[in-house]
């Protein structure tokens, strides 16, 4: 591969066609099933297929095949075959799918209008996964530029991931036969802890979901009569909750929850918090800017990817403050989210979960639990030398430094479906998320200069792959 005609021709793609049409994407408020549950009759999913197909069919890849497959009542997803010089498959994946608005965007920018300032592409889903059939396709197409060889692949891109790709196992068994035994994997939804370098993601945490309810009373009552008598909903929360994380520390109590560090893990992890250092803690938007953590930055990389944590992520049962009178609540109801290790088990964690919130729960309060959701993380199986090498290679030569990595503390669904049904596979799991991109969040961007010098990593990664036989 010649580095300048890559860099020359990945740079002209991104500008002319990449991000015209990334704007227009951003434009679709394509939200997730789990948070547009109307997503059918709202018809924004399957104008943002269309979208990304029509794209798709413009960009002159020899042999290529694209089309859009719809399973009944489930999101649409772009599947792209593009034959190669090798029998060997190599899968890329992607998702289209986008997280609800949420508050907070800064003036002069929204979720629903793209916005380039800085070097950023401001908008919903354009980092979240939007880019990734882009960056994919414009990776293989670097290559048949200059006429070098590359295996056989296939392109998913999915309209489910944001709300933990339920519709996607059925499309895995629908095509099975036509994508075959992938010995690659390139995902295109992770994150990276700087825009200096090349990241690649080592681990996943899972994901356990469920409400808490504690009920007291059949009805509100009047605080001032029935305080000191009767139980605040609220406080047996808070003692159930101390019975599952320390609020001083938030370290979970449950061993089931734990998982053990592997060496490996360790290792990275310190490399990672020594090239990030306060970084690790400094991108996020604090309101006290003055205060630091009490723990390294290695330990909360491991906080971060290998330990679990409880996050309050919304409530019932509790009035708006201007509704908010002197009445004793009837019962509250929590929602929490719990990210697991990535080798812990999620229905045994679920289990201990249920048992210790439930077991003898405080007098006159009724106590349930329910988990919505398990979803168990991933753990990357050992790098094989010809991908640390081009990994390494990659990095050095489009972003002049070395390549790290990294664990992430999010999910990806799709990577413990892949690990499970092709064990002999390699993974390279990357992404654009950094430093205050702000996935999910008010202001997410893409950051544009990395997602080309990405792109251009992808491509000289499947040109070594093609080349280790």
């Amino acid at each position: 591969m010649d580095k300048e005609k890559t860099t020359e021709f990945v740079n002209r793609q991104w500008d002319d066609s990449i991000l015209p049409t990334l704007a227009e994407y951003i434009k679709i408020p394509n939200k997730s099933p789990i948070f547009d549950p109307e997503w059918e009759r709202h018809g924004h999913m399957e104008r943002a297929a269309a979208m990304l197909e029509e794209w798709v069919r413009t960009q002159p890849v020899r042999g290529m095949k694209a089309e859009i497959i719809r399973l009944p009542g489930r999101t649409p997803l772009l599947f792209i075959d593009i034959p190669g010089a090798s029998n060997d498959v190599v899968l890329l994946y992607g998702h289209y799918d986008k997280q609800p608005e949420f508050s907070g965007w800064a003036e002069g920018l929204d979720p629903w209008q793209p916005v380039v300032k800085d070097g950023k592409l401001y908008g919903r889903g354009g980092a979240d996964d939007g880019y990734a059939v882009f960056g994919s396709l414009t990776a293989i197409r670097a290559l048949q530029e200059q006429n070098i060889d590359h295996a056989r692949t296939i392109v998913i891109i999915e309209g489910c991931e944001e709300s933990g790709s339920f519709d996607l196992p059925y499309y895995i068994e629908e095509l099975g036969e036509r994508i075959g035994s992938p010995d690659l994997v390139v995902c295109l939804d992770a994150e990276c802890g700087n825009y200096e370098q090349f990241w690649c993601t080592t681990s996943l945490r899972g994901n356990l979901v469920g409400t808490l309810h504690v009920d007291v009373l059949s009805e509100g009552v009047h605080s001032g009569s029935a305080s000191g008598v009767v139980p605040s909903s609220f406080r047996i929360l808070r003692q159930l909750l101390s019975r599952i994380e320390d609020p001083s520390t938030g370290r979970i109590l449950l061993d089931e929850l734990h998982s053990d560090v592997p060496d490996e893990r360790r290792r990275q992890a310190q490399l990672a918090a020594e090239v990030l250092g306060d970084s690790v803690w400094r991108k996020f938007p604090w309101l006290d800017s003055d205060s630091s953590p009490g723990e390294s930055p290695f330990e909360l990389t491991l906080n971060n990817t290998w330990r679990p944590t409880l996050s309050v992520t919304g409530a019932d049962g509790l009035p708006a403050l201007v509704n908010a009178g002197n009445v004793l609540l009837p019962g509250t109801t929590l929602k929490l989210s719990f990210r697991l290790p990535p080798t812990c088990e999620p229905q045994r964690a679920s289990r201990a979960l249920k048992e210790r919130l439930e077991e003898d729960p405080p007098r006159f309060a009724t106590v349930r639990f329910e988990a919505e959701s398990t979803m168990g993380g991933w753990n990357a199986p050992p790098i094989a030398p010809w991908l640390e090498a081009s990994i390494h290679e990659a990095s050095q030569s489009w972003f002049g430094r070395p390549s790290m990595y990294m664990g992430t503390g999010g999910s990806i669904p799709f990577m413990g479906m892949l690990g499970e049904k092709f064990p002999q596979a390699q993974f390279l799991v990357t992404g654009l998320l950094g430093p205050k991109s702000n996935a999910h969040g008010p202001n997410e961007f893409l950051h544009i200069q990395t997602g080309k010098r990405l792109t251009c990593c992808v491509s000289q990664v499947l040109e070594d792959h093609f080349l280790r036989r």
